[in-house]
Order: structure tokens, then sequence, then C-alpha cells
């Protein structure tokens, strides 16, 4: 188990010293081999720190990315709210104006079937005054023609109603 509280550096290493003894370890191997092991803890200091370094650019990419999609997503949830009430709004005009145009299509069909009886009654009245036109022609030739006989024969002219009048 490792000692949590137990920090050393290379320096640390390099300015350790072992003591002397009678029967010691050989002083230059001892110097080579605390040069080594300072070299490597420096070597291994500095991947660490590049480690940490790439760890926290990681960690602010991840936390870029997960802004990003949090927004893109925020984005997309607008864009299908935005699309719906588009469609939304869309049909309600399609209504609308399928109702003005039924609405207008009523009113000229109202319009054409008002014309159609006003038409209707107009050559009503154009047929009565027709009617009226040749039976007063009517009237009229036969008290011409009942003229024209009451002058041929020499005697006065009667009306038509008064020759209906007539005893016979």
């Amino acid at each position: 188990m490792i000692d949590e509280s137990f920090h050393i550096t290379s320096l640390d290493v390099r300015r350790f010293d072992f003591g002397r003894s009678l029967r010691g370890y050989d002083p230059v191997k001892v110097e080579q081999f605390r040069d080594q092991v300072a070299e490597e803890m420096e070597r291994l200091n500095r991947i660490n720190q590049d480690l940490d370094s790439k760890a926290r650019s990681f960690h602010e990419q991840l936390r870029a990315f997960r802004e990003r999609d949090k927004a893109l997503n925020e984005a997309l949830v607008t864009a299908q709210q935005l699309r719906a009430e588009v469609r939304d709004q869309a049909e309600r005009e399609a209504n609308l104006v399928l109702k003005e145009a039924k609405a207008e299509g009523d009113r000229i069909v109202e319009t054409a079937r008002s014309e159609v009886r006003r038409m209707e009654q107009e050559l009503d009245s154009l047929d009565r005054s027709r009617r009226t036109y040749l039976a007063q022609m009517r009237a009229l030739l036969a008290r011409q023609l009942s003229e024209v006989e009451a002058s041929e024969s020499g005697r006065t002219p009667v009306s038509p109603q008064a020759e209906e009048e007539a005893p016979r």
C-alpha cells in the first residue's frame, strides 16, 4: 500500500545522503543509481504532466461537446416545435381559405340564382306584355277589319264588343 502523504521528487533523490559505513555500498554505484532514479522520476513527472494536461484538455473538450450536444438537442426540439406550429398554422390557414372559398362560392351561386329568378320574372313580365300586346293588336285588327267591312257594306262600323253584345 502506498502512503499518499509520502511524496518524493527527483531533487530529493539527488540530495539524499545515505551516510558512510565501513563496509557499505560502492559510493560511485550508489551515485549512478541515484542519478538514474532521479532522471527516471523527471521523465515520469514530465509524462505525468503531459498526461494531466491532455486529461484536462480532454475534459474541456468533453464539456464543450456536451454543451454542443445539449444546444443541438434544444435546437432540434425547438425546430420540431416550430415545424408543428408551422404545420398547424398552415392547416388553419388552409381551412380558412377553404371556408372563405366555399362562402364565396355559395355567395356566387346565390347571386346567380337570384339573377336567374330576376330574369325569369322579367321573362314572365315580357311574356305577359307580349300577350297583352297581341291581344290589343287582335282587338285593334278586329276593329279595323270591322271598319273595313262596314265601309264596304256602307254601314257604320260597330266595335267587336258591340257585335258581341248585339242580339243575333
